[in-house]
Protein backbone atom coordinates (compact mmCIF):
# COMPACT_ATOMS: atom_id res chain seq x y z
CA UNK A 1 0.00 0.00 0.00
CA UNK A 2 2.73 2.40 1.00
CA UNK A 3 4.81 1.31 -1.92
CA UNK A 4 1.95 1.93 -4.22
CA UNK A 5 1.38 5.43 -2.86
CA UNK A 6 5.07 6.24 -3.21
CA UNK A 7 5.01 5.13 -6.77
CA UNK A 8 2.01 7.27 -7.42
CA UNK A 9 3.64 10.35 -5.85
CA UNK A 10 6.83 9.97 -7.91
CA UNK A 11 4.87 9.66 -11.04
CA UNK A 12 3.06 12.92 -10.33
CA UNK A 13 6.28 14.77 -9.72
CA UNK A 14 7.74 13.44 -12.85
CA UNK A 15 4.69 14.41 -14.81
CA UNK A 16 4.81 17.93 -13.47
CA UNK A 17 8.51 18.22 -14.35
CA UNK A 18 7.95 16.92 -17.84
CA UNK A 19 5.08 19.34 -18.31
CA UNK A 20 7.25 22.25 -17.18
CA UNK A 21 10.07 21.20 -19.49
CA UNK A 22 7.69 20.91 -22.42
CA UNK A 23 6.20 24.30 -21.75
CA UNK A 24 9.57 25.96 -21.37
CA UNK A 25 10.90 24.24 -24.49
CA UNK A 26 7.92 25.39 -26.56
CA UNK A 27 8.42 28.99 -25.53
CA UNK A 28 12.14 28.86 -26.24
CA UNK A 29 11.56 27.21 -29.61
CA UNK A 30 9.03 29.86 -30.61
CA UNK A 31 11.44 32.60 -29.63
CA UNK A 32 14.26 30.97 -31.62
CA UNK A 33 12.03 30.48 -34.65
CA UNK A 34 10.82 34.07 -34.52
CA UNK A 35 14.39 35.41 -34.20
CA UNK A 36 15.60 33.28 -37.15
CA UNK A 37 12.81 34.44 -39.46
CA UNK A 38 13.61 38.11 -38.75
CA UNK A 39 17.28 37.60 -39.45
CA UNK A 40 16.46 35.83 -42.70
CA UNK A 41 14.24 38.68 -43.83
CA UNK A 42 16.91 41.23 -42.99
CA UNK A 43 19.50 39.22 -44.90
CA UNK A 44 17.15 38.88 -47.88
CA UNK A 45 16.48 42.62 -47.89
CA UNK A 46 20.17 43.43 -47.69
CA UNK A 47 20.80 41.14 -50.64
CA UNK A 48 18.07 42.84 -52.61
CA UNK A 49 19.89 46.19 -52.20
CA UNK A 50 22.64 44.80 -54.36
CA UNK A 51 20.18 44.55 -57.32
CA UNK A 52 18.00 47.04 -59.15
CA UNK A 53 15.08 48.24 -57.11
CA UNK A 54 12.57 47.31 -59.75
CA UNK A 55 13.92 43.76 -59.88
CA UNK A 56 12.85 43.03 -56.30
CA UNK A 57 10.15 45.51 -55.43
CA UNK A 58 8.02 45.67 -58.54
CA UNK A 59 5.47 48.45 -58.35
CA UNK A 60 7.12 50.19 -55.43
CA UNK A 61 10.38 50.40 -57.37
CA UNK A 62 8.64 51.77 -60.46
CA UNK A 63 7.05 54.49 -58.40
CA UNK A 64 10.36 55.44 -56.87
CA UNK A 65 11.92 55.73 -60.38
CA UNK A 66 9.03 57.84 -61.57
CA UNK A 67 9.74 60.23 -58.70
CA UNK A 68 12.96 61.08 -60.46
CA UNK A 69 10.90 63.08 -62.93
CA UNK A 70 10.88 65.83 -60.36
CA UNK A 71 14.64 66.24 -60.88
CA UNK A 72 16.42 67.89 -63.82
CA UNK A 73 16.76 65.55 -66.81
CA UNK A 74 20.48 66.26 -67.20
CA UNK A 75 20.97 65.35 -63.54
CA UNK A 76 20.04 61.74 -64.22
CA UNK A 77 20.46 61.02 -67.92
CA UNK A 78 22.84 63.59 -69.48
CA UNK A 79 20.51 63.86 -72.46
CA UNK A 80 21.02 66.28 -75.40
CA UNK A 81 19.57 69.77 -75.28
CA UNK A 82 15.80 70.03 -75.30
CA UNK A 83 14.07 70.29 -78.66
CA UNK A 84 11.32 72.83 -79.32
CA UNK A 85 8.08 72.32 -81.20
CA UNK A 86 9.65 73.69 -84.42
CA UNK A 87 12.57 71.28 -84.33
CA UNK A 88 15.04 73.79 -82.95
CA UNK A 89 17.12 73.82 -79.76
CA UNK A 90 15.22 75.09 -76.71
CA UNK A 91 17.28 77.22 -74.30
CA UNK A 92 15.93 78.82 -71.13
CA UNK A 93 17.15 81.91 -69.28
CA UNK A 94 14.98 82.59 -66.27
CA UNK A 95 11.36 82.73 -67.31
CA UNK A 96 12.27 83.38 -70.96
CA UNK A 97 12.91 80.54 -73.38
CA UNK A 98 14.24 80.71 -76.92
CA UNK A 99 13.93 78.04 -79.55
CA UNK A 100 16.84 78.53 -81.99
CA UNK A 101 16.97 76.81 -85.35
CA UNK A 102 19.14 76.98 -88.48
CA UNK A 103 16.40 77.01 -91.11
CA UNK A 104 17.28 75.86 -94.64
CA UNK A 105 13.74 75.20 -95.85
CA UNK A 106 13.78 78.20 -98.23
CA UNK A 107 17.11 77.19 -99.78
CA UNK A 108 19.24 79.88 -98.14
CA UNK A 109 20.08 79.05 -94.51
CA UNK A 110 18.95 81.63 -91.92
CA UNK A 111 18.78 81.59 -88.14
CA UNK A 112 15.27 81.60 -86.66
CA UNK A 113 14.25 82.25 -83.06
CA UNK A 114 10.88 81.65 -81.35
CA UNK A 115 10.56 83.36 -77.93
CA UNK A 116 8.45 82.17 -74.98
CA UNK A 117 7.68 83.82 -71.64
CA UNK A 118 6.48 81.32 -69.04
CA UNK A 119 5.59 79.03 -71.92
CA UNK A 120 3.58 81.65 -73.81
CA UNK A 121 4.77 82.96 -77.21
CA UNK A 122 6.26 86.45 -77.36
CA UNK A 123 5.32 88.50 -80.43
CA UNK A 124 8.42 89.24 -82.59
CA UNK A 125 7.48 92.90 -82.93
CA UNK A 126 7.96 93.73 -79.23
CA UNK A 127 11.60 92.65 -78.96
CA UNK A 128 14.96 93.56 -80.45
CA UNK A 129 17.51 90.87 -81.13
CA UNK A 130 20.85 90.31 -82.82
CA UNK A 131 23.08 87.32 -83.49
CA UNK A 132 26.85 87.04 -83.05
CA UNK A 133 28.62 84.13 -84.75
CA UNK A 134 32.19 83.21 -83.87
CA UNK A 135 33.81 80.96 -86.45
CA UNK A 136 36.51 78.38 -85.62
CA UNK A 137 38.98 80.52 -87.54
CA UNK A 138 38.30 83.43 -85.15
CA UNK A 139 36.11 85.45 -87.51
CA UNK A 140 33.15 87.19 -85.87
CA UNK A 141 29.91 87.98 -87.71
CA UNK A 142 27.07 90.12 -86.34
CA UNK A 143 23.57 89.91 -87.81
CA UNK A 144 20.30 91.62 -86.98
CA UNK A 145 16.99 89.81 -86.59
CA UNK A 146 13.74 90.90 -88.23
CA UNK A 147 10.20 89.74 -87.52
CA UNK A 148 8.82 87.01 -89.78
CA UNK A 149 5.30 85.84 -88.80
CA UNK A 150 5.66 84.15 -85.40
CA UNK A 151 9.48 84.14 -85.31
CA UNK A 152 12.57 86.24 -85.70
CA UNK A 153 14.97 85.53 -88.57
CA UNK A 154 18.34 86.93 -89.55
CA UNK A 155 18.49 89.44 -92.37
CA UNK A 156 21.55 87.76 -93.87
CA UNK A 157 22.09 84.10 -94.67
CA UNK A 158 24.37 81.88 -92.61
CA UNK A 159 27.32 80.88 -94.80
CA UNK A 160 28.84 77.45 -94.58
CA UNK A 161 30.48 75.79 -92.79
CA UNK A 162 27.84 75.64 -90.12
CA UNK A 163 30.42 75.31 -87.37
CA UNK A 164 30.29 78.21 -84.96
CA UNK A 165 29.47 79.52 -81.47
CA UNK A 166 26.23 81.50 -81.68
CA UNK A 167 25.04 84.08 -79.14
CA UNK A 168 21.50 85.41 -79.48
CA UNK A 169 20.91 88.60 -77.51
CA UNK A 170 17.24 89.50 -76.94
CA UNK A 171 16.07 92.82 -75.46
CA UNK A 172 12.56 92.79 -74.02
CA UNK A 173 11.77 96.11 -72.36
CA UNK A 174 14.37 96.62 -69.64
CA UNK A 175 15.63 93.04 -69.69
CA UNK A 176 18.39 91.57 -71.83
CA UNK A 177 18.64 87.81 -72.32
CA UNK A 178 21.55 85.88 -73.82
CA UNK A 179 21.17 82.46 -75.37
CA UNK A 180 24.27 80.52 -76.40
CA UNK A 181 24.35 77.73 -78.97
CA UNK A 182 27.27 75.69 -80.30
CA UNK A 183 27.20 73.94 -83.69
CA UNK A 184 29.85 71.58 -85.05
CA UNK A 185 28.17 70.22 -88.17
CA UNK A 186 30.72 68.64 -90.52
CA UNK A 187 33.66 68.92 -88.14
CA UNK A 188 36.25 66.15 -88.03
CA UNK A 189 38.39 66.08 -84.90
CA UNK A 190 41.98 64.93 -85.45
CA UNK A 191 45.04 65.33 -83.28
CA UNK A 192 48.46 66.19 -84.68
CA UNK A 193 49.51 62.57 -84.22
CA UNK A 194 46.48 61.32 -86.19
CA UNK A 195 47.14 63.86 -88.94
CA UNK A 196 50.73 62.65 -89.23
CA UNK A 197 49.69 59.00 -89.19
CA UNK A 198 47.17 59.60 -92.00
CA UNK A 199 49.88 61.16 -94.19
CA UNK A 200 48.09 64.49 -94.34
CA UNK A 201 49.87 67.78 -95.00
CA UNK A 202 48.80 71.26 -93.89
CA UNK A 203 49.39 74.30 -96.11
CA UNK A 204 48.15 77.90 -96.18
CA UNK A 205 46.08 79.48 -98.91
CA UNK A 206 47.98 82.20 -100.71
CA UNK A 207 48.84 83.86 -103.99
CA UNK A 208 50.06 81.80 -106.93
CA UNK A 209 50.67 81.92 -110.66
CA UNK A 210 47.96 80.02 -112.52
CA UNK A 211 48.65 78.87 -116.03
CA UNK A 212 45.64 79.20 -118.30
CA UNK A 213 45.72 76.04 -120.39
CA UNK A 214 43.62 74.02 -122.78
CA UNK A 215 43.57 70.22 -122.89
CA UNK A 216 43.25 68.70 -126.36
CA UNK A 217 43.60 65.17 -127.76
CA UNK A 218 46.40 64.36 -130.17
CA UNK A 219 48.31 61.60 -131.91
CA UNK A 220 51.96 61.10 -132.75
CA UNK A 221 52.60 60.83 -136.50
CA UNK A 222 55.59 60.57 -138.82
CA UNK A 223 57.33 63.79 -139.68
CA UNK A 224 56.22 63.82 -143.28
CA UNK A 225 59.00 66.23 -144.17
CA UNK A 226 61.43 63.48 -143.18
CA UNK A 227 59.52 60.45 -144.48
CA UNK A 228 60.18 58.94 -147.94
CA UNK A 229 58.31 56.29 -149.90
CA UNK A 230 61.04 54.55 -151.92
CA UNK A 231 59.95 53.34 -155.40
CA UNK A 232 62.10 51.61 -158.07
CA UNK A 233 61.17 54.16 -160.81
CA UNK A 234 61.92 51.44 -163.37
CA UNK A 235 60.08 48.13 -163.86
CA UNK A 236 62.05 44.99 -163.21
CA UNK A 237 62.70 41.89 -161.12
CA UNK A 238 64.19 41.98 -157.61
CA UNK A 239 67.70 40.55 -157.62
CA UNK A 240 68.57 41.09 -153.94
CA UNK A 241 67.18 42.75 -150.77
CA UNK A 242 69.63 43.92 -148.11
CA UNK A 243 67.40 46.09 -145.85
CA UNK A 244 65.03 44.67 -143.24
CA UNK A 245 61.95 46.09 -141.58
CA UNK A 246 62.83 48.23 -138.56
CA UNK A 247 66.48 48.55 -139.61
CA UNK A 248 68.27 51.87 -139.18
CA UNK A 249 69.92 52.88 -142.43
CA UNK A 250 72.29 55.64 -143.49
CA UNK A 251 71.95 57.97 -146.43
CA UNK A 252 73.09 56.20 -149.63
CA UNK A 253 72.98 52.72 -148.08
CA UNK A 254 71.87 49.97 -150.51
CA UNK A 255 68.33 48.76 -149.82
CA UNK A 256 67.75 46.41 -152.77
CA UNK A 257 68.88 45.65 -156.39
CA UNK A 258 66.44 45.35 -159.28
CA UNK A 259 67.24 43.96 -162.77
CA UNK A 260 65.52 46.18 -165.36
CA UNK A 261 65.52 45.83 -169.19
CA UNK A 262 64.35 49.43 -169.49
CA UNK A 263 67.39 50.60 -167.54
CA UNK A 264 69.62 48.51 -169.83
CA UNK A 265 68.24 50.33 -172.87
CA UNK A 266 68.84 53.75 -171.31
CA UNK A 267 72.43 52.90 -170.41
CA UNK A 268 72.99 51.52 -173.91
CA UNK A 269 71.66 54.75 -175.32
CA UNK A 270 74.07 56.66 -173.09
CA UNK A 271 77.02 54.62 -174.25
CA UNK A 272 76.08 55.17 -177.92
CA UNK A 273 75.69 58.90 -177.32
CA UNK A 274 79.07 59.02 -175.62
CA UNK A 275 80.68 57.27 -178.65
CA UNK A 276 79.05 59.75 -181.01
CA UNK A 277 80.27 62.56 -178.85
CA UNK A 278 83.82 61.26 -178.95
CA UNK A 279 83.74 60.95 -182.75
CA UNK A 280 82.20 64.40 -183.13
CA UNK A 281 84.86 65.95 -180.90
CA UNK A 282 87.67 64.37 -182.97
CA UNK A 283 86.11 65.54 -186.22
CA UNK A 284 85.68 69.04 -184.84
CA UNK A 285 89.28 69.28 -183.72
CA UNK A 286 90.48 68.13 -187.15
CA UNK A 287 88.28 70.57 -189.07
CA UNK A 288 89.35 73.40 -186.76
CA UNK A 289 93.04 72.82 -187.57
CA UNK A 290 92.36 72.58 -191.33
CA UNK A 291 90.35 75.81 -191.26
CA UNK A 292 93.03 77.59 -189.30
CA UNK A 293 95.63 76.44 -191.88
CA UNK A 294 93.35 77.67 -194.66
CA UNK A 295 93.16 74.18 -196.07
CA UNK A 296 89.43 73.52 -195.67
CA UNK A 297 86.48 75.82 -195.95
CA UNK A 298 84.98 77.54 -192.89
CA UNK A 299 81.68 75.85 -193.65
CA UNK A 300 83.19 72.43 -192.91
CA UNK A 301 84.52 73.77 -189.61
CA UNK A 302 81.15 75.19 -188.58
CA UNK A 303 79.35 72.01 -189.52
CA UNK A 304 81.74 69.89 -187.40
CA UNK A 305 81.19 72.22 -184.43
CA UNK A 306 77.41 71.85 -184.80
CA UNK A 307 77.66 68.06 -184.81
CA UNK A 308 79.79 68.24 -181.65
CA UNK A 309 77.25 70.40 -179.85
CA UNK A 310 74.42 68.04 -180.78
CA UNK A 311 76.42 65.04 -179.54
CA UNK A 312 77.05 66.82 -176.21
CA UNK A 313 73.35 67.54 -175.86
CA UNK A 314 72.45 63.92 -176.56
CA UNK A 315 74.87 62.65 -173.89
CA UNK A 316 73.57 65.17 -171.33
CA UNK A 317 69.99 64.20 -172.12
CA UNK A 318 70.59 60.50 -171.46
CA UNK A 319 72.53 61.29 -168.28
CA UNK A 320 69.65 63.40 -167.00
CA UNK A 321 67.21 60.57 -167.69
CA UNK A 322 69.33 58.19 -165.63
CA UNK A 323 69.70 60.75 -162.84
CA UNK A 324 65.94 61.28 -162.80
CA UNK A 325 65.32 57.61 -162.00
CA UNK A 326 68.16 57.50 -159.50
CA UNK A 327 70.34 55.24 -161.61
CA UNK A 328 74.06 55.73 -161.79
CA UNK A 329 75.72 56.57 -165.07
CA UNK A 330 78.06 53.58 -164.82
CA UNK A 331 76.74 50.07 -165.15
CA UNK A 332 77.23 49.06 -161.48
CA UNK A 333 78.30 45.62 -162.66
CA UNK A 334 75.63 45.36 -165.38
CA UNK A 335 73.68 47.56 -167.72
CA UNK A 336 70.36 46.35 -166.30
CA UNK A 337 71.18 46.57 -162.54
CA UNK A 338 69.23 49.23 -160.66
CA UNK A 339 70.30 49.91 -157.05
CA UNK A 340 67.78 51.36 -154.56
CA UNK A 341 69.50 53.51 -151.93
CA UNK A 342 68.31 55.24 -148.74
CA UNK A 343 67.58 58.93 -149.40
CA UNK A 344 68.58 59.96 -145.83
CA UNK A 345 69.32 58.53 -142.40
CA UNK A 346 66.25 56.85 -140.96
CA UNK A 347 64.41 53.66 -140.13
CA UNK A 348 62.76 51.20 -142.50
CA UNK A 349 59.18 51.44 -141.25
CA UNK A 350 57.54 49.66 -144.21
CA UNK A 351 58.80 46.99 -146.59
CA UNK A 352 56.91 45.59 -149.60
CA UNK A 353 59.59 43.82 -151.61
CA UNK A 354 60.92 40.26 -151.81
CA UNK A 355 63.58 38.41 -153.75
CA UNK A 356 62.47 37.46 -157.27
CA UNK A 357 59.40 39.67 -157.14
CA UNK A 358 58.44 41.72 -160.19
CA UNK A 359 58.02 45.39 -159.31
CA UNK A 360 56.55 48.33 -161.15
CA UNK A 361 58.20 51.69 -161.55
CA UNK A 362 55.70 53.33 -159.14
CA UNK A 363 55.42 50.54 -156.54
CA UNK A 364 56.19 51.65 -152.94
CA UNK A 365 58.69 49.02 -151.88
CA UNK A 366 60.16 50.81 -148.81
CA UNK A 367 59.12 53.60 -146.43
CA UNK A 368 61.99 55.32 -144.68
CA UNK A 369 61.35 57.81 -141.86
CA UNK A 370 63.73 59.88 -139.80
CA UNK A 371 62.26 59.37 -136.29
CA UNK A 372 64.58 61.83 -134.56
CA UNK A 373 61.68 64.25 -135.02
CA UNK A 374 57.95 63.48 -135.16
CA UNK A 375 54.72 65.40 -135.44
CA UNK A 376 52.10 65.66 -132.72
CA UNK A 377 48.85 66.29 -134.54
CA UNK A 378 46.13 68.00 -132.48
CA UNK A 379 42.38 68.06 -133.08
CA UNK A 380 41.23 71.61 -132.28
CA UNK A 381 37.48 72.35 -131.96
CA UNK A 382 36.32 75.48 -133.78
CA UNK A 383 35.59 77.31 -130.51
CA UNK A 384 39.19 76.88 -129.32
CA UNK A 385 40.96 77.96 -132.50
CA UNK A 386 41.45 81.48 -131.09
CA UNK A 387 43.55 79.98 -128.26
CA UNK A 388 45.70 77.71 -130.44
CA UNK A 389 48.07 79.81 -132.51
CA UNK A 390 51.38 79.28 -134.22
CA UNK A 391 54.16 79.77 -131.69
CA UNK A 392 52.08 78.85 -128.61
CA UNK A 393 53.85 76.65 -126.05
CA UNK A 394 52.44 73.20 -125.47
CA UNK A 395 53.10 70.30 -123.11
CA UNK A 396 52.58 66.81 -124.49
CA UNK A 397 51.85 63.83 -122.23
CA UNK A 398 51.67 60.23 -123.29
CA UNK A 399 48.41 58.47 -122.42
CA UNK A 400 50.00 55.01 -122.13
CA UNK A 401 53.11 55.75 -120.04
CA UNK A 402 54.63 58.47 -117.92
CA UNK A 403 56.44 60.78 -120.31
CA UNK A 404 56.16 64.46 -121.16
CA UNK A 405 57.71 66.79 -123.71
CA UNK A 406 57.41 70.45 -124.63
CA UNK A 407 57.21 72.17 -127.99
CA UNK A 408 55.55 74.94 -129.94
CA UNK A 409 52.68 74.95 -132.39
CA UNK A 410 54.19 74.96 -135.89
CA UNK A 411 51.04 74.83 -137.99
CA UNK A 412 47.28 75.40 -137.60
CA UNK A 413 45.01 74.23 -140.39
CA UNK A 414 42.79 76.71 -142.16
CA UNK A 415 40.03 74.16 -142.84
CA UNK A 416 37.57 72.46 -140.48
CA UNK A 417 36.67 68.84 -141.12
CA UNK A 418 33.10 68.22 -142.23
CA UNK A 419 32.70 65.15 -140.04
CA UNK A 420 34.81 66.01 -136.99
CA UNK A 421 34.18 69.80 -137.00
CA UNK A 422 37.78 70.25 -135.87
CA UNK A 423 40.89 71.74 -137.40
CA UNK A 424 44.33 70.17 -137.43
CA UNK A 425 47.26 71.71 -135.61
CA UNK A 426 50.78 70.37 -135.59
CA UNK A 427 53.70 70.42 -133.18
CA UNK A 428 57.23 69.47 -134.26
CA UNK A 429 58.53 67.26 -131.48
CA UNK A 430 62.13 66.25 -130.89
CA UNK A 431 62.45 62.48 -130.46
CA UNK A 432 66.14 61.60 -129.91
CA UNK A 433 65.38 58.45 -127.88
CA UNK A 434 62.60 57.23 -130.17
CA UNK A 435 60.09 56.98 -127.31
CA UNK A 436 57.44 59.00 -129.15
CA UNK A 437 56.25 56.38 -131.59
CA UNK A 438 53.86 57.18 -134.44
CA UNK A 439 50.31 56.06 -133.62
CA UNK A 440 50.66 56.88 -129.90
CA UNK A 441 47.73 58.84 -128.44
CA UNK A 442 48.72 61.86 -126.39
CA UNK A 443 47.15 64.67 -124.37
CA UNK A 444 48.27 68.13 -125.42
CA UNK A 445 48.11 71.04 -123.00
CA UNK A 446 48.16 74.39 -124.77
CA UNK A 447 49.44 77.06 -122.38
CA UNK A 448 47.79 80.37 -123.24
CA UNK A 449 49.16 82.60 -120.46
CA UNK A 450 50.09 82.79 -116.77
CA UNK A 451 48.15 84.94 -114.31
CA UNK A 452 48.90 85.93 -110.72
CA UNK A 453 45.89 85.22 -108.43
CA UNK A 454 45.55 86.42 -104.81
CA UNK A 455 44.19 83.18 -103.30
CA UNK A 456 44.89 79.65 -104.50
CA UNK A 457 45.19 76.15 -103.04
CA UNK A 458 46.63 72.88 -104.24
CA UNK A 459 44.24 71.33 -106.76
CA UNK A 460 44.25 67.99 -104.94
CA UNK A 461 42.94 69.71 -101.79
CA UNK A 462 39.58 70.47 -103.42
CA UNK A 463 36.92 67.80 -102.88
CA UNK A 464 33.34 67.56 -104.11
CA UNK A 465 30.61 67.08 -101.52
CA UNK A 466 26.87 67.36 -102.18
CA UNK A 467 27.60 68.92 -105.55
CA UNK A 468 29.80 71.65 -104.03
CA UNK A 469 33.55 72.22 -104.12
CA UNK A 470 34.94 72.25 -100.59
CA UNK A 471 38.28 72.71 -98.84
CA UNK A 472 38.96 71.27 -95.38
CA UNK A 473 40.08 74.15 -93.16
CA UNK A 474 42.25 73.46 -90.12
CA UNK A 475 40.61 74.72 -86.88
CA UNK A 476 41.93 74.00 -83.43
CA UNK A 477 41.54 70.28 -82.82
CA UNK A 478 40.23 69.30 -86.25
CA UNK A 479 38.96 70.29 -89.69
CA UNK A 480 35.74 71.79 -91.03
CA UNK A 481 34.39 71.76 -94.56
CA UNK A 482 34.54 75.17 -96.25
CA UNK A 483 32.57 75.55 -99.50
CA UNK A 484 34.53 77.56 -102.06
CA UNK A 485 34.02 78.98 -105.52
CA UNK A 486 36.86 77.99 -107.82
CA UNK A 487 38.29 79.82 -110.81
CA UNK A 488 41.19 79.12 -113.10
CA UNK A 489 43.18 75.96 -112.57
CA UNK A 490 46.26 74.18 -113.78
CA UNK A 491 47.82 70.82 -112.94
CA UNK A 492 49.13 72.13 -109.60
CA UNK A 493 46.96 74.89 -108.14
CA UNK A 494 43.39 76.19 -108.36
CA UNK A 495 42.23 79.77 -107.90
CA UNK A 496 39.72 80.43 -105.08
CA UNK A 497 37.30 83.21 -105.98
CA UNK A 498 35.35 83.18 -102.69
CA UNK A 499 35.01 81.19 -99.48
CA UNK A 500 38.65 81.24 -98.37
CA UNK A 501 41.04 83.99 -97.33
CA UNK A 502 44.77 84.14 -97.86
CA UNK A 503 46.71 82.66 -94.94
CA UNK A 504 44.00 80.17 -93.95
CA UNK A 505 45.49 76.74 -93.09
CA UNK A 506 43.92 73.82 -94.94
CA UNK A 507 44.44 70.12 -95.63
CA UNK A 508 46.65 70.21 -98.73
CA UNK A 509 47.42 66.51 -99.13
CA UNK A 510 45.27 63.62 -97.93
CA UNK A 511 42.01 65.58 -97.85
CA UNK A 512 40.23 62.50 -99.21
CA UNK A 513 40.70 60.95 -95.76
CA UNK A 514 38.55 63.69 -94.24
CA UNK A 515 35.92 63.31 -96.95
CA UNK A 516 35.74 59.57 -96.27
CA UNK A 517 35.46 60.20 -92.53
CA UNK A 518 32.54 62.61 -92.99
CA UNK A 519 30.85 60.17 -95.37
CA UNK A 520 31.29 57.40 -92.83
CA UNK A 521 29.82 59.55 -90.08
CA UNK A 522 26.83 60.48 -92.24
CA UNK A 523 26.15 56.82 -93.03
CA UNK A 524 26.29 55.84 -89.35
CA UNK A 525 23.99 58.73 -88.43
CA UNK A 526 21.48 57.72 -91.12
CA UNK A 527 21.57 54.18 -89.84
Amino acid sequence: MNLKNMTTRISRKQLIAVALIIAFGGAAGGFILHSGRGASERESHAHADEHGDAEHHGTKAEKAHADNASHGDAEHHSEAALSGEHGGTLITDGTTSAEIKLDESAGEPVMRVWLLDNGKPIAPGVVKAHLTLTRPTGEVERMEFVGDKDSLKTRATIAEPHVFDAVVVVETGSQTRRFTLNREEGKVELSNEQIKAAGMEIDKAGSARIRSSLQLPGEIRFNEDRTAHVVPRVPGVVESVSANLGQLVKKGQVLAVVVSPALSEQRSELMAAQKRLSFARTAYEREQKLWEQKISAEQDYLQARQVLREAEIAVANVQQKLAAIGASVDSDGGLNRYVLRAPFDGMVVEKHIALGEAVKEDGQVFTISDLTTVWAEISVPAKDLVRVRVGEKVTIRASSFDSTATGTVAYVGALIGEQTRTARARVLLSNPQGSWRPGLFVNVEVISNETEVPVAVLSEAIQSMDGKSVVFVRVGDGFVTQPVQTGRSDETRTEILSGLKAGTPYAAAGSFVLKAEIGKGSAEHAH
